[in-house]
C-alpha cells in the first residue's frame, strides 16, 4: 500500500489535503502521473496545511450560500454555443471549463471548473446534464443545452 497526499479532489477517494492509503498500482499508474497526489513524507504536513488553506479559499464559505447557488443553478438551463458540423457533431468536446464559463456568462454565479462532473462525453448538439459539487454536502444538477453556433 502507498501512502499519498491528495492535491486534487478524487471522486470516491477524498479531497485535496487528505492523506490516503491506496494500492501501489493505482498510485503509480493513475494518481501520481496525473498530479492528483504526492508521495507522503514526514515533512509533508506542511504541504497538507498549505493545500487545505488553498482549498478553503476556493470553496464556498457556508452551507447556506451553497444551497442558494444550487437552487439558482437547478432552476435554469444553461446554453453552450459551440462550433459544430452539418450533422450536429462538435469540433472537439465540451469540457468542464466550458460549462463553468457558460454558467458564469449566464449570470448564475461563478463555479470552479474542478467541481464540475460530466457524466458523459459531449460530442454532439443536444440536451445534457452536469453535476456541480458546491460544498461537501451540496451538489446541483445543471441542465445543459448545447447548440451549434
Amino acid at each position: 500500500m502507498a501512502k499519498l497526499i491528495l492535491t486534487h479532489e478524487v471522486t470516491g477517494l477524498g479531497t485535496a489535503g487528505d492523506v490516503v492509503e491506496v494500492k501501489n498500482g493505482y498510485a503509480r499508474n493513475y494518481l501520481l502521473p496525473r498530479g492528483f497526489a504526492l508521495t507522503w513524507t514526514k515533512g509533508g504536513e506542511k504541504q497538507v496545511q498549505s493545500i487545505k488553506a488553498a482549498r478553503a479559499a476556493r470553496e464556498i464559505a457556508s452551507l447556506e450560500d451553497a444551497q442558494q447557488l444550487a437552487a439558482k443553478l437547478s432552476g435554469k438551463p444553461v446554453t453552450l454555443t459551440v462550433k459544430a458540423g452539418e450533422s450536429g457533431r462538435l469540433f472537439g468536446t465540451v469540457k468542464q471549463a466550458d460549462v463553468a464559463f457558460a454558467v458564469e456568462a449566464a449570470g448564475l454565479g461563478a463555479i470552479d471548473k474542478r467541481k464540475v462532473e460530466l457524466t458523459e462525453h459531449i460530442k454532439s448538439v443536444g440536451n445534457y446534464q452536469a453535476t456541480v459539487r458546491l460544498h461537501e454536502e451540496v451538489s446541483a444538477v445543471i441542465d445543459l443545452k448545447v447548440v451549434a453556433g
